[in-house]
């Protein structure tokens, strides 16, 4: 019990303890990162895991040498990009199930609406949009596969997007991670970095509140 607690506390939160790992895991740590990027973009079942926080924390290190810039960027794209296609995937195996409005378990229904409405609003640009807003990231290309996107132009968004999230994350560690103040307050940073990827989805639940009172 107490290895899977602590391999559990190791995903929760690795942005803030990376070096560490680093140092205790050695190459695997390539691994690891692998399969939280994955799992953050391709289940819907886990939302809650580190992304931008992850990739920042990681491109900080790496710009002192902790870890291969290079290397990592190409873990970090091929986990996001493989991640939403899985996620299609299993948004069309469950799309019947969807549009019945059925309870699926461990899906809240809140979050599939949700990202239904950031469809309507944004179009197929949602995948790309939606690859720096927590939970909508991990929605959206389940919701992809529920709906009638082709695989073919939807992978074309999945690239894109999973290039543009991954280098702006990671380089923006990588150049700004070292600078004395972001590094002497790094779990502020991280934090700060939490808070604001979660800003627009507040604004939209504010939204969502007050539109019942303007009826």
């Amino acid at each position: 019990m107490s290895v899977l607690m602590n391999f559990v506390n190791i995903f929760l939160h690795l942005d803030q303890h990376l070096g560490y790992y680093m140092n205790e895991y050695g190459l695997y740590i390539y691994l690891i990162l692998f399969v939280i990027i994955f799992c953050e973009t391709g289940l819907v079942v886990t939302p809650f895991l580190p992304g931008d926080s992850l990739i920042f924390a990681t491109g900080a290190l790496a710009s002192v040498g902790s870890i291969g810039i290079i290397p990592i960027f190409l873990v970090f794209c091929i986990a996001a990009i493989l991640g939403d296609t899985v996620n299609y995937t299993i948004g069309h195996f469950l799309r019947d199930k969807v549009t019945a409005h059925e309870d699926i378990r461990f899906i809240k229904r809140e979050y599939i609406d949700r990202t239904e409405a950031f469809f309507h609003k944004h179009g197929g640009a949602t995948i790309i949009i939606a690859r720096f807003i927590p939970i909508i990231r991990t929605f959206a290309p389940f919701v992809a596969g529920v709906g009638s996107m082709p695989y073919s132009r939807f992978i074309r968004f999945n690239a894109i997007g999973g290039i543009a999230w991954v280098s702006i994350a990671l380089y923006s560690g990588y150049f700004f991670g070292n600078i004395p103040f972001v590094k002497n307050n790094f779990s502020l940073v991280i934090m700060g970095i939490i808070v604001v990827s979660l800003i627009p989805i507040f604004v939209t639940y504010i939204k969502n509140k007050m539109e019942p009172q303007k009826e």
